[in-house]
């Protein structure tokens, strides 16, 4: 009995694997993408319509007065600006980095 089950089991299984798969691919085939986590600039796009990494990009842009500024103090003035991350905190000078292309 316990056999006919696992057999079952298995064909249910493939079933749902090739069902899941060919939708990622139908998916993947409009553009869209699929897998992985969201870019920063997806997430900007999607939630401030690209104000936040304009900024970041502005303000990491060289002043003739005070050079260049550092990724900590863009991270701060985002902050200011109202852009932080998921969890409501700053966000790291890593992710702004990134955010930058910069990593």
């Amino acid at each position: 009995m316990r056999q006919i089950a696992g057999v079952f089991a298995q064909l249910e299984k493939a079933r749902l694997v090739a069902k899941l798969k060919a939708a990622r691919d139908r998916k993947r085939a409009s553009g869209v993408k699929v897998e992985g986590r969201k870019s920063y600039a997806e997430l900007d796009q999607r939630e401030h319509g690209g104000q936040m990494i304009a900024l970041a990009r502005k303000l990491r842009r060289r002043s003739p007065k005070a050079g260049r500024r550092s990724l900590r103090d863009i991270s701060a003035a985002l902050a200011d600006a109202g852009f932080v991350s998921e969890s409501g905190k700053p966000y790291a000078a890593t992710a702004v980095a990134r955010m930058l292309g910069e990593l």
